[in-house]
């Protein structure tokens, strides 16, 4: 394994099912359940268990927001007060909502947005470097993409591709709505939080000189402009950056001609 994949391998450490039990809403499979929680579950109105899988009610889907604020109150999950989106699939309907704090105990889908800022100069193409706020739940500290958030309860990628940029860099909305879409990037992840399920929606936005984010909300600490072969050091020999963000940062390489032969290939089929 060469020191880039090792990034894949990170994030994609969780086996399914493994031990876990489906969790369903109906006839709906939307997460993955460790026993322990699933017999958590079937305490609740509404909720039957077997020895594969947990099913919420379709009809009492409704309930699921509460029945998470309960668990999080006898401490089993945080609580974030960010409601998300629950799907089967990311093509499907929008079943209810949860917590964004309760996603990885259910094992549910998270989506969220990436964008690499980049910046034209006469030594090569720069891209802006976010640090993560020291007083982050998660990964507080770690290098970071100039915007990269979660996507609340019905909103669009794009919509919140426009909300972040503003909040997390005060980028002009009609400059990061210059942003190109460069794909998706998935993975299933085990975590000290729980099972990570999430699906990237990456952007790509060329920045003009003479911007210069800063944080509007206070999560991030600071900016650095780097040269790309910087990052890529980094991502190569260190763990400095968010874990997620590695990935998408080795598709940027990618398209950038950064990573070649042999490598490239091996990063290509990791990826896609």
């Amino acid at each position: 394994m060469t020191d880039l994949l090792r990034h894949f391998a990170i994030c994609n450490n969780a086996v399914l099912p493994g031990r876990r039990l489906r969790f369903c809403i109906g006839l709906d499979t939307v997460g993955w359940v460790l026993p322990a929680f699933a017999r958590l579950l079937a305490d609740f109105p509404h909720v039957t268990a077997d020895r594969h899988k947990v099913t919420l009610a379709a009809d009492a889907a409704a309930t699921l927001p509460a029945l998470a604020r309960s668990l999080a109150e006898r401490g089993v999950m945080r609580w974030r007060n960010e409601a998300f989106d629950v799907r089967a699939a990311p093509d499907q309907p929008v079943l209810t909502t949860i917590d964004r704090g309760a996603l990885p105990k259910f094992g549910i889908q998270s989506q969220g947005i990436h964008l690499d800022g980049l910046v034209a100069t006469p030594n090569g193409p720069h891209i802006w470097i976010a640090r993560r706020a020291a007083n982050k739940a998660l990964d507080p500290g770690k290098l970071d993409h100039i915007t990269a958030g979660g996507i609340p309860a019905g909103l669009t990628p794009w919509d919140t591709l426009i909300k972040e940029t503003a909040e997390e860099a005060a980028m002009p909305a009609a400059l990061a709505a210059t942003a190109i879409p460069t794909g998706t990037i998935s993975y299933a992840m085990d975590r000290a939080e729980g099972l990570r399920r999430d699906l990237l929606h990456c952007y790509e936005v060329a920045l003009p000189a003479d911007f210069t984010p800063h944080a509007a909300d206070g999560e991030v600490e600071s900016f650095e402009l780097w040269p790309l072969p910087r990052a890529l050091d980094a991502v190569r020999n260190t763990d400095a950056f968010k874990f997620n963000v590695n990935l998408v940062l080795l598709a940027l390489f990618l398209r950038h001609g950064l990573i070649v032969g042999a490598e490239a290939e091996a990063v290509k089929a990791a990826l896609f």
